[in-house]
């Protein structure tokens, strides 16, 4: 299949199942997608084993192997996405929560990853896995960070305080640069002899020069974006600027060995709040920001069908079992410890709203970047089992935490007040619950 061909089957297919969803089943569009794409994939798998002579599913897999997921999410979805959601957010609000925001991204993301990393270490050890520790930390970095299109996607279907919100996005959008920089040091020191000199310093320096610097090539980046669209009043040509500008951000900080995640979420934060303000025109506004509301939700709706249909060229071995179902419990226990001891550092100076910490720890989704970072490992003795458990955490985080994080929401935020007398003839309120 040629490059158009295979965009186009996959477009239809998204498009088909987005219509079903739609019209039949009504769940929020991007988890729905996920589902029926598994779903799909098991029930043509039933079909293959039942009816041989059927090649439906034998040609459906031949596609999803076509699409390469990593360069896809890491190399094109992910830059876009992350534009859109920067370019949509209240810097104002964010910068008011950029300590929280700040903290959750890299001492949160670095507990998890130790608490993850040494449990599934530990447990393979138990089952006579034989994981080495350096790899179990791999699989700690790459599942730590809360994945940015799974969380903004969520937050859209929810009504949460201005506070959580701003903690949630701005941490899925920020946390990324920390976990790829630690994954890459982690694989690179798992994978070669020669890796296993690298330093402290070494380290250190790596992640500032991903952090540090792709955040100022990114409001370099944007703020000459917003002065050349200043310039001008015509929102085609300010339109196809903004693509260019992410695209151009992204693959620059690629080039330069920066962080093109923080990078394109940073030139979205200066474009979209700078530009309204006294650089575009109502026209432009709706225009631009329109634009991009689409296209993030276009790209939102492949990138989880592509997870659900992902499931056809990963085969899974039962003695995996195990580890699968402890993996979840092992993220789960490292976000409830990257969520409490942060906010319990900070309340003291900052303020949270009730039922931040259950809120974050349940809205802690793993998506599409997890599932990229971990195909993108070499080929290992340990690659499959720690592929099969990456994907089983992003399965469960989007559906089950997804589906039901309204239902916490609603009773960890939204609980009402009853009123209780006292024996001089005052009411008190009291959280039910």
């Amino acid at each position: 299949m040629s490059l158009f061909e295979l965009a186009a089957a996959l477009l239809a297919i998204t498009g088909v199942f987005a219509w079903v969803n739609h019209r039949f089943v009504g769940l929020p569009q991007s988890i729905a997608l996920l589902l029926i794409g598994l779903i799909a994939s098991v029930l043509l798998l039933c079909v293959e084993f039942l009816f041989p002579q059927i090649t439906v599913y034998q040609q459906l897999t031949d596609l999803v192997r076509k699409v390469n997921f990593q360069q896809t999410v890491l190399q094109g979805i992910l830059g876009f996405v992350l534009f859109a959601g920067g370019l949509h957010t209240d810097v104002l609000r964010l910068k008011q929560r950029a300590v929280s925001v700040g903290l959750m991204a890299t001492l949160g993301v670095t507990i998890s990853m130790a608490v993850v990393g040494v449990g599934a270490w530990g447990a393979a050890g138990l089952f006579g896995l034989g994981l080495p520790l350096a790899g179990a930390l791999v699989f700690g970095a790459l599942i730590s960070p809360t994945d940015p299109v799974a969380v903004l996607s969520t937050l859209r279907q929810v009504r949460v305080p201005e506070t959580i919100e701003s903690d949630m996005a701005g941490e899925s959008m920020f946390n990324n640069g920390i976990g790829i920089v630690a994954f890459t040091v982690l694989l690179a020191i798992a994978g070669n002899s020669e890796a296993g000199g690298v330093t402290a310093l070494q380290i250190a320096e790596l992640f500032f020069q991903e952090a540090l610097g792709g955040a100022l090539l990114g409001l370099l980046c944007g703020y000459v974006a917003y002065l050349g669209i200043r310039t001008i009043d015509d929102f085609p040509i300010e339109i196809l600027m903004s693509l260019a500008l992410v695209t151009a951000t992204y693959a620059l900080a690629t080039r330069l060995h920066m962080s093109g995640p923080i990078s394109v979420v940073v030139a979205g934060l200066v474009l979209g709040h700078r530009g309204p303000r006294d650089a575009m025109s109502e026209q432009t506004k709706r225009a631009l920001f329109g634009f991009w509301r689409v296209i993030d939700q276009i790209l939102n709706a492949v990138l989880f069908l592509l997870i659900g249909l992902e499931v056809m060229v990963l085969r899974f071995e039962l003695a995996f079992a195990w580890m699968m179902a402890i993996g979840i419990l092992l993220v789960f226990a490292g976000r409830c410890m990257a969520v409490i001891i942060p906010v319990l550092l900070l309340r003291r100076w900052h303020f949270f709203a009730r039922g931040t910490i259950p809120v974050l720890i349940w809205g802690g989704l793993r998506g599409g970047i997890s599932v990229a970072l971990a195909l993108s490992m070499p080929e290992s003795q340990n690659k499959a089992l720690l592929l099969a458990m990456t994907y089983t955490v992003v399965l469960f985080t989007i559906i089950v935490q997804g589906l039901s994080l309204g239902a916490v929401i609603t009773r960890v935020v939204h609980r009402p007040q009853i009123r209780t007398g006292t024996s001089d003839g005052r009411t008190e309120s009291s959280t039910q619950g």
